[in-house]
């Protein structure tokens, strides 16, 4: 049982989307700049559902899936070597939103799905744990949210506009990105 290497996700993907950010006037303000991080985070995430789902119909095993989870995130979480500060920072806050869909996708494979509890109950536990500054905590809230977002669990985007800024609300919009992907993984086309 194997699956070709970058099957899923391939380094050069990744770079197509760095590159068309390094190219472009990006300024997160305008809706195709914030069309574009959007479309390049959804393009990871359903890289990510798809391995899940494989997992799931035993497709894949644990080992194989934890080893494509790992390679595909060795590629979209290293820094790219922008000179222009405002387009890393504009990449760094995408993959900070994707550090939480990879982590919710491989404890989902160890782990299966957290057992109690609903999916607002983690992601509040989580802003306060942030506020106490305990941001391993945090994430760990946000990854046992992903395991149930993985699962089938649906919660209004929204939700993100009412958290305080911080780490919390970019892991949040990354299980937006996951919970659309396990929708519809679809590929995001690149020149949409």
């Amino acid at each position: 049982m194997s699956s070709e290497p970058g099957e899923y996700y391939t380094p050069e993907r990744w770079q197509n989307w760095i590159d068309r950010i390094d190219e472009e006037d990006v300024d997160p303000d305008d809706n195709d700049s914030a069309q574009l991080l959007w479309n390049m985070q959804d393009d990871t995430a359903i890289a990510v559902a798809k391995v899940v789902m494989d997992y799931d119909d035993d497709v894949l095993d644990e080992e194989t899936a934890l080893g494509e989870l790992e390679d595909m995130r060795e590629v979209v979480l290293a820094e790219p070597a922008f000179e222009d500060e405002e387009k890393l920072m504009l990449v760094d806050s995408v993959q900070t939103s994707l550090v939480c869909v990879f982590y919710a996708a491989e404890e989902y494979i160890v782990g299966g799905v957290v057992d109690e509890g609903d999916l607002l109950e983690y992601v509040d536990a989580a802003v306060d744990a942030e506020s106490e500054e305990d941001l391993d905590a945090a994430l760990s809230y946000c990854v046992q949210a992903g395991t149930l977002v993985i699962d089938g669990a649906e919660f209004d985007p929204a939700v993100a506009e009412d958290l305080p800024p911080g780490l919390t609300v970019q892991w949040v919009n990354g299980l937006d990105s996951l919970q659309n992907a396990m929708r519809d993984p679809e590929v995001v086309e690149e020149d949409e």
